[in-house]
């Protein structure tokens, strides 16, 4: 059956991911008017995010914001699949990176010092990942978590890596980088997912609730002393980005126990805080509890 589905759906997504942009988001259009007022998918999720993040705005501000996430939601999923064909050239074009963004990274180049990236689902990460192989600094790993589907699962790892980039599986992430201590790479994380073990949890504030964090950065970034730098995917207007890069923490082993976690959490707070609608607000973020007597 995962063969079957996969090899009906491969035709429309490449058919898609063809498509030029300004008729891409006239899907996105319709999808939106489908999945917002058709479908409802997790509006009441969505609808208690932003009530429990924002308790000082208005209902008729969070309604916006909730509205103005769904049509940025079509879009980046339909952005998405064009990264299965789009070009280095298109690629620089719809995302900006900046010379002093380049710069935050080229230094650690000039010393051989790999670097590890602290980002969230704020803005196109998957544009951002493809921007930064058109650059050609030093190799980029993403870690991320294997589909269950091979099929799909194939599909994904050819998006992510056919211009350049390289694949981390969650649970190898420490050997894998390890394994390639002796290039000069950066790794990126995305900070801001559940984690799978609430037992080994940091739990923080994060937009004013009781948030566990994936504590995997901080601990790999002080293991390995690998300087933490935070990357923000700003969407300019629709269709274009800009990367916003900062050297969170120049050197890991120096810093106190769950220093590394607050700092990517405070950063990732501030970008959502001015820009809230290109987070991922369906993600069921705050599911959990703070078990009893577990402290940051």
């Amino acid at each position: 059956m995962n063969a079957v589905v996969y090899y009906l759906a491969l035709p429309f997504i490449y058919l898609i991911s063809y498509l030029p942009f300004w008729l891409l988001y006239r899907i996105s259009d319709i999808c939106f008017v489908l999945l917002y007022y058709v479908v409802g998918y997790r509006k009441r999720v969505v609808m208690a995010n932003l009530r429990n993040s924002f308790p000082e705005k208005t209902e008729s501000e969070i309604k916006r914001i909730r509205k103005d996430f769904y049509r940025y939601f079509c879009d980046l999923i339909l952005e998405t699949l064009k990264t299965l064909t789009i070009t280095p050239k298109a690629v620089r074009r719809r995302v900006q990176f900046e010379k002093k963004d380049v710069a935050v990274f080229q230094q650690f180049v000039d010393q051989q010092q790999s670097v590890i990236i602290a980002m969230g689902h704020w803005g196109n990460w998957e544009l951002a990942g493809a921007r930064f192989a058109a650059e050609n600094i030093c190799p980029l790993y993403v870690i991320y978590h294997p589909l269950r589907n091979p099929y799909f699962e194939k599909l994904i790892v050819h998006m992510r890596t056919r211009l350049g980039n390289g694949l981390f599986a969650m649970k190898d992430t420490f050997r894998e980088m390890v394994r390639h201590r002796k290039e000069v790479t950066a790794t990126a994380f995305i900070a801001d997912q559940t984690p799978h073990n609430l037992k080994t949890a940091i739990w923080t504030e994060f937009l004013r609730q009781d948030t566990p964090v994936f504590p995997g950065t901080e601990i790999i970034a002080k293991k390995l002393n690998y300087p933490v730098v935070y990357v923000g995917t700003r969407r300019l207007k629709r269709g274009h980005y800009r990367m916003e890069c900062e050297v969170l923490v120049a050197e890991p082993t120096n810093t106190e126990e769950h220093a590394i976690t607050e700092q990517h959490t405070r950063r990732l707070e501030q970008d959502i805080n001015i820009q809230p609608e290109t987070w991922l607000w369906t993600h069921r973020r705050w599911k959990h509890q703070r078990p009893e007597g577990k402290m940051e």
